[in-house]
């Protein structure tokens, strides 16, 4: 192997007789003027007698590359070519040599650009993808660290160098994104990182809108060496029945945001708030006063006229009277109150007063992961709170010390949430959660704070948000528009962007400052299952296995009967089910098990009649 044709302090080419080239592969040029540069292998192309060079219509082909190939004594037109463009790995100040040897390299060359941190004191993601010709040479501590899974062929061994992701440098560049389309793996991805932040104890909340980050289950088939017990090391919290809202905790920000969430709320609403929110409220208080208010404003005149009438009004009316005197002209109209009175009211039926934040406070404190389920209207509303509150908590905590003040401890921690988009979506409208995600990504380093997002649709996500994500995760990607922010937000070049739509599910280029460079790095196997890997078709396939058998053992048990009995056996035979059953449903059954040959029917003068088979 040796470098042909025109080189710059970027790129080089490099030709070969002996073999093909791997693609992200890295390469050993033996130039000691320029110290001994290494490369990224980012395109391939090999051409033989029966693709003649110079009638191939391709960029990587032109007349300096078919020169520097005659140059160097390759017969381009009788013998097989194997050509790369090698992207240099770090900067040299003058071209590589036309010419100079280049050769696989052992792993000691490269492994400061490949292997940042120890597996032992960082986050194992996966492999470096066109590492495997070093695997052998590797260090005891990089080797046997992780396993792979195909979808067809199972849990595989390591096949390259571990990327180790250094997390205690997100001090420095905070912010994790992961980004890739359906399918793609990015949920897989989004699994596995959680999965290293449990194993460091790293304390976190993730917003889990599909119910899917439960990490009791191990994955399938998994060699005993990389199971992990992670049962201990995260909480499951749902919103409105383990986790919620303290009423009397809210300041009048916090209630305004809470009521904005979702649809914003107009200035006439929170003007409304701001007149009748009291501090210390409770629900009742606060919900008494804003239904007084609605009750006195939209029978004013009637109250009025009665204190005309009757100065000294007592009860009810007086109440009303009382909250006319002190709030209407401030209030706003009645319309206000009412938009007030029912976002409060959806909030109330949702669950989210009666309970409080102090469970996720208590898994932080003890550095567990707490995972939040609701729906995704819902952990918008309250994923706002939660995020506000925690990160203000540690803000304060962490103010105070450096001011020299007492505070009780509150713990770094991360934020992580998957669809991502829909809490701090692109656009003019300005939702609570958007704000504060925004105010986490650009202050949040300072305290410790960090955000992992995942989403489909990198191009949905709120710029300023997408431009502080240090580290992104880019997994298959298809659409023309997401592909283009892609270019914008990380370092691929075209050459890495035009592979986007074509990658293999769990595949993806980091782009890191960590880093320095993107890397392509095949996702490790997960050490737990999601509760939604089985396959929706299996999955109809073995309930209905499962309904036909028990459907089987309660119908023989009631043998032989007839059509015309059904008003007899099918209340029976609903009973030992435990569903409900027509007559015609019945029947559709019992006709499903003559097809499978475990009944036999007769013809009769009164109609069908079903017998097991001898």
């Amino acid at each position: 192997m040796q470098v042909v044709g025109t080189t710059t302090q970027q790129e080089v080419w490099v030709a070969s007789r002996e073999r093909k080239f791997i693609i992200n592969e890295i390469l050993f040029i033996e130039d000691p003027g320029r110290q001994f540069p290494r490369g990224e292998v980012v395109e391939t192309n090999s051409f033989n007698r029966f693709i003649p060079l110079t009638t191939e219509h391709n960029a990587l082909v032109d007349g300096r590359v078919l020169a520097g190939l005659q140059a160097v004594g390759f017969d381009i037109h009788g013998e097989e070519v194997n050509l790369a463009r090698v992207r240099l790995i770090g900067e040299i100040a003058t071209p590589v040599a036309v010419g100079a040897p280049v050769r696989l390299p052992v792993f000691d060359e490269v492994a400061g650009i490949l292997v940042r941190q120890s597996p032992e004191r960082g986050l194992t993601l996966g492999t470096i993808r066109g590492t495997g010709n070093l695997l052998p040479g590797l260090p005891a501590n990089l080797k046997d660290v992780l396993c792979l899974y195909d979808g067809e062929r199972g849990i595989l061994p390591q096949d390259g160098v571990p990327f180790v992701f250094d997390y205690r440098t997100m001090n420095e560049y905070p912010h994790i994104g992961i980004f890739g389309g359906s399918g793609s793996g990015k949920s897989f991805g989004l699994r596995v990182l959680l999965e290293e932040f449990m194993a460091r104890e790293v304390p976190g909340i993730v917003l889990d809108p599909h119910y899917e980050m439960d990490f009791s289950t191990p994955f399938p088939a998994l060699p005993a060496c990389f199971q992990r017990d992670y049962r201990d090391r995260f909480r499951i919290f749902t919103v409105g029945v383990d986790v919620g809202v303290e009423f009397t905790d809210l300041s009048i920000r916090e209630l305004v945001a809470l009521l904005g969430e979702g649809e914003p709320i107009s200035e006439g609403m929170a003007n409304a708030v701001n007149t009748l929110h009291e501090r210390g409220d409770s629900l009742q208080s606060f919900s008494t006063r804003l239904y007084g208010l609605i009750e006195a404003m939209e029978n004013e005149r009637p109250l009025r006229r009665d204190e005309a009438s009757d100065p000294h009004l007592a009860g009810r009316d007086r109440m009303l009277q009382d909250l006319l005197k002190r709030y209407g002209s401030k209030a706003g109209h009645v319309s206000s109150l009412k938009g007030v009175a029912w976002r409060l009211n959806a909030l109330e039926r949702e669950g989210v007063f009666t309970a409080n934040t102090r469970p996720v406070e208590e898994a932080l404190t003890a550095r567990r992961l707490a995972v939040v389920r609701g729906p995704v209207r819902l952990l918008q509303v309250y994923g706002a709170y939660l995020f506000d509150r925690l990160y203000q908590k540690r803000r304060r905590y962490r103010d105070a010390m450096q001011k020299g003040q007492q505070a009780a401890y509150f713990p770094p921690f991360i934020l992580a949430t998957d669809e991502a988009h829909n809490f701090c979506p692109r656009g003019e409208r300005d939702p609570a959660s958007r704000r504060i995600t925004r105010l986490i990504a650009q202050e949040g380093r300072k305290y410790g704070v960090n955000l992992v997002l995942a989403s489909q649709r990198i191009a949905l996500l709120d710029d300023t948000v997408t431009a502080q994500l240090n580290t992104k995760l880019i997994f298959r990607t298809v659409r023309a528009m997401d592909i283009a922010t892609v270019k914008e937000e990380t370092d691929l070049g075209t050459e890495e962007t035009d592979r986007l739509p074509y990658l293999t599910s769990g595949h993806c280029f980091i782009s890191s400052a960590v880093t320095g460079r993107a890397v392509a790095v095949r996702i490790r196997c997960a050490g737990t299952a999601s509760p939604h890997t089985e396959n929706p078709f299996d999955e109809l396939e073995r309930h209905s296995r499962a309904a036909g058998d028990k459907f089987w053992q309660v119908v023989r048990e009631h043998l032989p009967f007839g059509a015309f009995e059904l008003h007899i056996h099918g209340p029976a035979i609903a009973r030992e089910l435990g569903e409900p059953l027509s007559n015609q449903q019945l029947l559709d059954r019992l006709r499903i098990l003559v097809r499978e040959g475990k009944l036999a029917v007769e013809k009769g003068p009164l109609g069908e009649r079903f017998t097991g088979r001898e």
